[in-house]
């Protein structure tokens, strides 16, 4: 694989009028541009163009067999990207977009492998971030997206961390703001007669069993091959570890914890208390252990959260985190 252009100037692009006409040229003459979604920041370019594609996965030092997914402005344009689209899936596109919910679908001949990773299928989704949803709708094609970081880095949620990985390696960023949910998007594979959900995220298990009127399956360990299922993935810098609430305070050490009370054994530490309840933990997670990073510590303690389900895309994200 090629390596991206480290020597190049990335630039910081807002959400005026003439900053969208420039982030879509970048797109139109097959550049990368780090986009705001609800979910994460994404490196997006045009998902058409395998050349394109390839750019994005030199600027993240990411291995070409790991698929992508494709953004796309609304739903009637499914069908421009699925060869066949079942109705349970089209029950999801109807309930839950634009959101972050990916569709795992049988790819239409036109999308270029170097999208899916050489296999049949195509994770699609409409985001709901009002930027990305004007830039795809005067674009009017799909944009291939990954998380807007190195490979196995802490996925971004606002353009300053964007910028702190990948300044240089990418032709610009456009700051949205931060990001509404904070964790990537649940992936739901529906290409086949089961379906099942292939990443937790923050659209559950319960909402989708809801909307069809029927179980659908979910493995406790994520590993199959979509988006973000690698053993070792949104890492910090410093040697992140779970802890339980017996843990002893030792030097050197940086924490995080949903519990205030926990925290002041440690008050001489860098700490950062996060949200006690999921959805609120999961919008404050990476960008917390962003900020931890860079007090230099020796490790991240960070205290076990809950064992309920709807912490399940938590446990997923930090799982991956702390793999050596």
């Amino acid at each position: 694989m090629a390596d991206s252009h480290p020597s190049l100037q990335t630039l910081q692009l807002g959400t005026s009028d003439a900053d969208i006409e420039q982030a879509l040229a970048i797109w139109r003459r097959g550049g990368r541009v780090a986009i705001p979604t609800e979910t994460v920041y994404g490196l997006a370019a045009d998902a058409s163009n395998a050349e394109a594609v390839n750019g994005i996965f030199a600027a993240k030092q990411r291995p070409a067999n790991h698929p992508l997914i494709v953004h796309i402005g609304s739903g009637a344009q499914l069908r421009q990207w699925a060869s066949e689209v079942p109705a349970m899936a089209q029950q999801l596109a109807d309930a839950f977009w634009p959101g972050p919910l990916t569709l795992l679908l049988p790819k239409a001949e036109s999308v270029p492998l170097e999208v899916t990773g050489g296999l049949p299928t195509v994770g699609i989704r409409v985001p709901s971030h009002p930027l990305l949803s004007k830039l795809l709708q005067a674009f009017g094609g799909g944009v291939a997206a990954p998380s807007a970081n190195l490979y196995k880095s802490l996925s971004p949620t606002s353009a300053a961390q964007v910028l702190a990985g990948m300044d240089g390696r990418i032709e610009a960023v456009m700051d949205g703001g931060p990001c509404e949910w904070g964790l990537e998007s649940t992936i739901v594979d529906v290409s086949g007669p089961q379906v099942r959900i292939l990443r937790a995220g923050p659209i559950t298990q319960a909402q989708i069993e809801q909307v069809l009127g029927q179980p659908v399956q979910m493995p406790q360990q994520h590993t199959a091959v979509v988006p973000g299922n690698v053993k070792a993935h949104y890492q910090p810098r410093t040697p992140l570890r779970l802890v339980t609430a017996e843990a002893q305070p030792q030097d050197d050490i940086g924490v995080l914890a949903h519990d205030g009370q926990w925290l002041q054994q440690f008050a001489s530490q860098p700490q950062r208390l996060l949200p006690a309840d999921a959805v609120g933990y999961g919008r404050e997670l990476y960008a917390a252990l962003h900020e931890m990073d860079q007090h230099g510590c020796r490790e991240l303690w960070l205290l076990t959260p809950p064992q309920q389900p709807d912490w399940l895309a938590i446990h997923d994200r930090l799982k991956r985190a702390t793999a050596q």
